[in-house]
């Protein structure tokens, strides 16, 4: 098995090479001036490592409005909701 440390320059000149190990191997870390400077991961194990997303819960229409700041929207719209204008009327 391949060292997982590489020096930048050697990295570079060996790139297909530092590919092919992070998929196969796990990750290779490239450093510069002797120091860490990034690591190569699998497209895979990158995925892993990212934090899941938070499924967003469907709400209906209802909990919508009855969750909005305004508490009195809710009973309004109710109120109102054969009050509504809703223009000229459509003639065929």
């Amino acid at each position: 098995m391949k060292s997982s440390t590489w020096q930048l320059q050697e990295a570079k000149n060996r790139f297909s090479e530092v590919v092919e190990l992070a998929r196969t191997k796990g990750a290779q870390t490239i450093t510069k001036h002797g120091k860490p400077a990034v690591i190569v991961v699998s497209a895979e194990e990158f995925k892993n490592l990212q934090p899941a997303k938070p499924k967003k819960k469907k709400r209906t229409l209802l909990e919508i409005l009855r969750s909005c700041p305004d508490p009195g929207l809710f009973d309004r719209i109710l109120k109102n909701r054969n009050k509504v204008d809703t223009g000229r009327p459509v003639q065929f």
